[in-house]
């Protein structure tokens, strides 16, 4: 008996094909062949492309939709509306200024502009000195801003683009990063650099993995994130060309879902990230099971820790409990803070860290045949305010390690006694289990923005959130001022109480069309709005 072969097995294939092609002409035979593997590259390509099929359909569907006549006209419409209740805004918050549209014929006086300067400042209607804010100002003392005026001042004209003028501040800058490091639990090997704020410090990772990617032969990047990692990471994707693929986060928990996220993972993966903690809900993912995905796949791994900064860093050495995060976790490669956050420095200063030099050489721009010379800078910035480097080393040497775990102890016990005090209110309810400063407040009884309105009216200016809808506030040095604390949770109470009078009454007013817009089905609507806001930061009146 003859043995068996391969060659049996496709033999019936052949035979078929053959008589197949058998009556065909050869212009026929190869029309049929170039139009067969046309088409199936082509198939491949529509199903083989980081977003969904669904995704793409969707988009294209409202793409098309609105250009049908009546559906764009009523698009319009809104958005004109939208165009002008922005602009009404601005004019209402600045009626008491006046704009200048074109450079004074003399320049003014000292005290002229200094005058001007506390009418500007006075704009708008928070009082955010008194702590009715969350975040956005994280401490403010008068002697910190008499200290940081000084330095700025003397440095305000420095530049350590020229560091052959300004060693300096160069000096100053590298002893920001190491002391950040040292936060961090880097070795000697860590490194990185300072830059403008958490935006660019993410940024600024994103590119160095993208190219680093490359030298391993990576050219169509993705990432994988929580779906409340910042949004930043997506800024970086739309600069860098690099798909973010978002995982969900468990709904009891809100921290990121790890079996959805291990299954993200794919060839073209070239950074995992975890937020320490994130911005809506203040819960730091499994930032250890995350690093042992990075191990596993020779992936690196970031974590934004810059909300939490020096707060998350010392939150364990002022006696609360927190998981592991930093560069102590094996595979964590890069964690970016921002000093301008709880290390209280001035804004406009962040840091970009890196667990080795190998990482940090990719973040760098080099251009070496420009008739202007040999260029190099380390992030996006050419020129950078020396004065901005310098004053925030100059807060940092100002509140030393010691001041920094006070004020660690100080936020924490005031977050925490906030935390507990709504947990008490009836109708309201706490986002999982936060870990730091953020409590993010949700309710399955009434709509949460209709809490978030009447808390506006007493002064207090919160976070809104959506998918689903919440409110947070962000605990800040502020907050501990005596009774600020008290208050927030008294406010709470009795709003939440007079709203439970009538749970079912829908929300109005701004905070409506925060919640309606997430009703909202083509996302494209709502970033043409969100356009017309940033425009209208820019109004001035008409000539």
């Amino acid at each position: 008996m003859r043995p068996f072969s391969g060659s049996d097995c496709i033999k019936p294939v052949t035979e078929g094909i053959n008589r197949a092609f058998g009556n065909r002409e050869p212009w026929q035979i190869a029309t049929i062949t170039a139009t067969t593997v046309l088409g199936t590259v082509w198939i491949w390509t529509i199903f083989n492309q980081d977003e969904s099929l669904y995704v793409r359909s969707k988009r294209q569907f409202f793409r098309l939709a609105k250009k049908i006549p009546s559906v764009r006209r009523q698009v319009e419409a809104e958005l004109s509306k939208a165009k002008k209740d922005f602009e009404a805004d601005i004019q209402k918050n600045n009626s008491h200024l006046s704009y200048s549209l074109q450079l004074p014929e003399q320049g003014l006086s000292k005290e002229q502009i200094l005058s001007l300067v506390d009418d500007h400042l006075n704009a708008g209607h928070y009082n955010w000195r008194d702590g009715h804010v969350s975040g956005a100002v994280y401490a403010f003392k008068p002697e910190l801003v008499e200290l940081v005026t000084e330095v700025y001042g003397k440095a305000s004209y420095t530049n350590p683009l020229h560091a052959d003028l300004f060693p300096g501040i160069c000096k100053m800058e590298a002893e920001v990063v190491r002391m950040a490091c040292t936060l961090f639990h880097g070795d000697k090997n860590s490194c990185g650099t300072m830059t403008t704020g958490g935006t660019e410090s993410i940024l600024m990772a994103m590119k160095a993995y993208r190219d680093y990617a490359r030298e391993r032969g990576i050219n169509k990047p993705n990432i994988v994130v929580p779906r409340t990692a910042h949004a930043a990471f997506d800024k970086g994707g739309q600069y860098f060309n690099i798909h973010v693929r978002y995982v969900d986060v468990d709904p009891k928990t809100y921290e990121v879902d790890m079996q959805k996220f291990t299954r993200a993972i794919n060839s073209n993966t070239i950074l995992l990230v975890g937020s320490a903690p994130n911005f809506p809900y203040g819960t730091i993912d499994n930032i250890e099971a995350i690093a042992a995905l990075g191990v596993k796949h020779d992936i690196p791994v970031h974590v934004d820790a810059c909300l939490g900064s020096f707060l998350v860093a010392l939150v364990r050495h002022a006696g609360y409990s927190i998981r592991p995060f930093d560069f102590a976790v094996q595979g964590v490669t890069s964690i970016s803070a921002d000093t301008h956050k709880y290390g209280f420095a001035p804004k406009g200063s962040s840091v970009i860290l890196y667990s080795e030099k190998k990482f940090k050489d990719h973040q760098f721009t080099v251009t070496t045949d420009w008739p202007g010379g040999v260029y190099g800078s380390p992030t996006v910035n050419g020129s950078r305010a020396g004065g901005i480097i310098a004053a925030c080393w100059a807060t940092m040497m100002s509140f030393g390690y010691d001041g920094y775990l006070e004020a660690t102890k100080r936020i924490m016990d005031t977050a925490r006694y906030i935390e507990q005090g709504v947990r008490k209110i009836d109708g309201v309810f706490v986002f999982g289990k936060p870990a730091t400063s953020v409590i993010a407040l949700g309710s399955n009884v009434f709509d949460i923005f209709r809490l978030s309105d009447s808390l506006c009216k007493l002064g207090w200016n919160l976070n809104a959130l959506q998918f689903p809808s919440g409110l947070h506030i962000c605990v800040t040095d502020m907050h501990t001022a005596p009774g600020v604390a008290d208050k927030f949770i008294d406010d709470v109470r009795s709003c939440t109480a007079e709203i439970l009078k009538d749970p079912g009454q829908p929300v109005v007013g701004k905070m409506a069309l925060y919640g309606m817009a997430q009703r909202v089905p083509d996302r494209s609507v709502i970033g043409e709005v969100t356009r017309l806001f940033l425009h209208s930061m820019y109004y001035t009146p008409e000539q």
